[in-house]
């Protein structure tokens, strides 16, 4: 778990450092052309910049030990800090659609677009190789901060790329003698809508993991796994919960086993399961796993050879996401199975 926090916050302080370098170079191409569309670039590297020391703080807490006051860790900070970076996100694209009113309103003149357009360019290049490193990293560590920061950078990329083909078509329009400058704060003002989505969809991702939606690709994959370590003697799981605390994840599920099966041999059993989801989650994974004695309606569904059976075996049965998530075990005639697919 230290491991993997340490990573992320050592690869979140390259993109910070990066994302000011990149900011300077932009804040040189705008005074250099006094374009607006480049201006809107340039506003954006601010938030970036500030949202990256942001993340930065909050993976360095993130990275505490569980202690008493926060039993669970200090992930959760990580959440915050994006929520923080989805606002400043929407709030730079606001800035950008006034500034490119105010540009249409009052015109300025835009010259050296060709050194201004190259500068982007290298900016551009650049922000999209850290941003789609730290999408990466951040969801195989299960990182929203460093997720929030490689789709800002990466929404940064297509705001420069946008730019870039506007500000080549007015560059080549000018030189044919045309002066249309308000396509410059045009081309602003399409992106700062751009750059809003961007942030609106970040502060959404981030009520979902404040609420614990369920994460169903994470499900789906604990399904799998379960599945491919299943013994012929686990009659039933059901109740699966997780909760993912920045990082850090905490798996929860209860196990229908036969009721005659030695305690020795439960404790072997719920042992492996756990060993399999930790091998392949690593440090950052706790489960907990509850075991459950089986009913007399479990025979049919079970193999194992007890004095205590009252039916025949029928068959298996099947673990899906859907029916791991069930509440109550599926021999249970009130058992009732949550929808997961409806969660974003």
């Amino acid at each position: 778990m230290a491991k993997t926090a340490d990573a992320n916050f050592e690869f979140q302080k390259i993109v910070a450092i990066v994302g000011a370098a990149l900011m300077a170079i932009k804040f040189l191409a705008y005074f250099t052309t006094h374009s607006v569309s480049i201006l809107t670039d340039a506003l954006e590297s601010i938030v970036n910049v500030v949202a990256a020391f942001i993340g930065l703080f909050a993976l360095y807490i993130s990275a505490r030990p569980a202690d008493r006051s926060h039993p669970f860790g200090h992930g959760k900070i990580e959440t915050v800090s994006s929520s923080v970076e989805g606002t400043l996100i929407t709030v730079a694209g606001c800035m950008i659609i006034l500034e490119a009113i105010n540009r249409i309103l009052h015109p300025g003149e835009i010259r050296e677009l060709d050194i201004g357009l190259i500068l982007i360019a290298i900016t551009a290049i650049v922000n999209f190789a850290v941003g789609r490193s730290a999408i990466s990293r951040g969801t195989k560590s299960r990182s929203p901060a460093l997720v929030a920061s490689g789709k800002h950078l990466c929404s940064d990329t297509v705001s420069s790329v946008g730019i870039i083909i506007g500000l080549a078509a007015l560059y080549g329009i000018q030189a044919l003698g045309y002066e249309i400058s308000w396509l410059d704060a045009a081309i602003a003002g399409a992106f700062g809508c751009v750059i809003i989505y961007t942030g609106v969809k970040v502060i959404r991702g981030c009520l979902n993991d404040f609420m614990d939606a369920a994460d169903t690709d994470l499900i789906a994959e604990v399904t799998e796994a379960i599945n491919g370590d299943r013994h012929y003697h686990w009659i039933d799981v059901y109740g699966l919960r997780i909760i993912k605390y920045g990082p850090n994840m905490f798996i929860n599920m209860s196990a229908v086993l036969p009721r005659m099966m030695p305690l020795r041999l439960v404790q072997g059993e719920l042992s492996e399961v756990e060993t399999t989801l930790r091998e392949r989650y690593g440090d950052s994974a706790e489960v907990s796993i509850n075991p459950v004695p089986c009913t007399d309606l479990s025979c049919r569904y079970c193999r194992y050879s007890c004095s205590e059976r009252k039916e025949r075996f029928v068959c298996e049965l099947a673990w899906t996401p859907q029916t791991l998530c069930c509440i109550n075990p599926h021999i249970d005639k009130k058992a009732s199975i949550i929808n997961i697919d409806a969660t974003d």
